[in-house]
């Protein structure tokens, strides 16, 4: 971001302008933008904000890290009225977790702050009670999750007969946790005229069904195909004993810097964490089963260095939006390509480097073939190590072989 033009004593200062200025962002959330900031777009953005700044209904395919949030918050700020009357936000986002809605939030409420636009996050297990104060006072833009944003519908708490925007975001993920009836079940109630934006990893499917019943002719963005991964991502497959699986871990987490430990089971994030933590790892689980609070602190403490490994679900680690992550671990072989590229989208993110490792036992290795097919990746056989494998405290090396 470039410094703010001084300006002589008897005239205001001004900013100047960022990069999304030349997308016809207005002057004031140019403005929020900066004071947040932000210097200049992705491709995702550059491709979606002008279409959806003149109005259009947007459809866009990208993946988790590419940016989207602003591709759609840039324009639901820039085109809703304020300010809002109390009960009946203008702007909607609907997310699939609570994580997710809270990362959104974080995104666009510093912007919203420099610009006169409130932005709120409603989710389960946080203090409803705040939440409806919140809205009861108005707010301009709400971030949802499918089953609180109908609770506070049904018991008449929050109005969304004056919503002007809705952007649904990873509607594949809505679809994958079975939220598809809840999130039509809103939007029946966003009776106004409005516009809708949606972005999911992939558009076929019920996301497919979602564009056709609720979405008037919209235009499709994609900067990327549904098995492409990031530029800046390397896949590494290993071959590991059961036993010296978490002393691997440990091994790449310690040189490589802060990581995501993938696992199919609540149970055994439990257990993975635990044996992390009797490695000196400075480890913590993050799954459904833990309070919202702990869970919350779990991802704050990653997200400000003072965590080097979360051991996660699918369902906990989405809400996972942090650009340093430089390693994500598949603790067993995903069983399908998209399990795979959606777990490994928590690194490369912004430009940056990030290694996505699959950890495979010796009746695994087949599974690892059908994902380097999947991904176009030239099939080879998992490499053998381990723990004390000097490899493992230099990735890069792997690939010089």
């Amino acid at each position: 971001m470039k410094e703010p033009v001084t300006a002589p004593s008897n005239t205001p200062q001004v900013t100047t302008p960022t990069g999304f200025s030349a997308l016809g962002v207005p002057d004031s959330i140019d403005a929020g933008l900066a004071a947040a900031g932000f210097s200049g777009p992705f491709a995702i953005q550059t491709e979606a904000i002008p279409i959806a700044l003149a109005g259009e209904d947007v459809c866009g395919r990208a993946r988790t890290g590419s940016g989207k949030t602003l591709a759609f918050g840039i324009p639901m700020m820039s085109r809703i009225s304020l300010p809002a009357a109390p009960g009946k936000p203008h702007g909607l986002i609907l997310v699939p977790t609570r994580e997710l809605a809270l990362q959104v939030s974080e995104v666009l409420g510093p912007i919203g702050k420099n610009c006169g636009v409130r932005v709120l996050a409603v989710y389960g297990g946080a203090d409803r009670g705040k939440q409806v104060e919140v809205i009861e006072q108005g707010v301009e833009i709400i971030v949802a999750t499918p089953l609180r944003l109908i609770d506070l519908m049904k018991s008449k708490e929050c109005d969304l007969s004056a919503i002007q925007v809705v952007a649904i975001d990873e509607a594949d993920r809505m679809a994958d946790e079975g939220f598809m009836p809840q999130v039509e079940w809103i939007m029946r109630h966003v009776t106004a005229p409005h516009q809708t934006m949606l972005f999911s990893a992939t558009l076929d499917g019920q996301v497919a069904n979602l564009v056709r019943r609720y979405m008037k002719s919209p235009k499709e963005i994609s900067i990327d195909s549904p098995t492409d991964t990031v530029g800046t991502m390397r896949h590494l497959f290993l071959a590991v004993h059961h036993m010296d699986k978490d002393r691997v871990i440990n091994s790449i987490a310690t040189a490589a810097g802060q990581t995501v430990v993938f696992c199919d089971t609540k149970r055994v994030c439990d257990k993975v964490a635990e044996s992390l933590q009797s490695l000196g790892a400075n480890a913590s689980a993050l799954h459904g089963d833990m309070p919202q609070n702990a869970r919350e602190r779990a991802l704050g403490k990653f997200e400000k260095n003072e965590l080097k490994i979360l051991v996660a679900t699918d369902v906990a680690a989405r809400g996972i939006d942090i650009d340093d992550v430089a390693a994500v671990i598949h603790y067993v072989p995903p069983l399908d390509v998209k399990t795979y590229l959606h777990r490994s989208g928590r690194t490369a993110r912004a430009g940056r480097d990030g290694w996505a490792v699959t950890l495979a036992e010796y009746n695994q290795h087949t599974t690892c073939r059908i994902i380097q097919r999947g991904l176009r990746l030239e099939p080879q056989a998992p490499i053998e190590v381990f723990s004390n494998d000097a490899r493992l405290r230099d990735l890069f090396s792997f690939i010089a072989e």
